[in-house]
């Protein structure tokens, strides 16, 4: 196994502890009212594995290491990594539960036309640059929210809350986008 999909494999192993840190009560490890230690770790956590995500494809494509496996692996590791903490903040009631509906909608309706497209015609679409700014303010809006906004709150700036609108219009925006660069899947059904 090449070190990207060693990074990617890392990336995947770090979403259960990240998952079990947040189901751990917010005073187990002290902190403050306003950051509890627990969202401290896992925004730490989250962190590393979103950094793991941008240097496994760096190395990946100037070593010339990509794989099947990397292929697969790379964005089902970000979409468990994301949608686990969307997850969460939908029950800490830090997010509404539509944008992660919409979000997780997005993501299974991309994921099942890549299938498509794979069986039609063997190649993967690359992600767009939409795709790449909804998965940075994605994790961007994610790490502000388990840091409860703490370095633009005395701005007055819901940072994380506008990171996630702009990750919810590029979410849908790229969506669209990736479905009409690939109608040709579809165009038996229209004949």
């Amino acid at each position: 196994m090449n070190l990207p999909n060693k990074l990617t494999v890392f990336r995947i192993s770090l979403i259960p502890i990240f998952a079990i840190v947040l189901m751990l009560p917010t005073n187990i490890w002290g902190g403050s009212v306003q950051l509890p230690m627990t969202h401290l770790i896992a925004a730490i956590i989250f962190v590393v594995a979103s950094l793991t995500d941008t240097a496994d494809g760096q190395i990946a494509r100037r070593q010339h290491l990509v794989t099947n496996f990397g292929k697969f692996a790379d964005p089902l590791a970000d979409k468990l990594l994301v949608m686990t903490a969307l997850i969460f903040f939908v029950q800490f009631q830090w997010v509404p539960a539509w944008v992660v509906a919409l979000i997780v909608i997005r993501e299974l309706a991309v994921t099942g036309l890549r299938t498509l497209i794979v069986e039609n015609n063997g190649t993967v679409m690359a992600a767009a640059m939409p795709g790449k700014i909804k998965t940075t303010t994605q994790m961007l809006a994610i790490t502000f929210y388990l840091l409860h906004n703490i370095i633009f709150r005395s701005f007055g700036i819901p940072f994380a809350e506008i990171m996630l609108g702009i990750a919810l219009l590029f979410t849908i925006y790229s969506g669209i986008d990736y479905f009409v660069k690939a109608r040709f899947v579809f165009a038996d059904g229209f004949k």
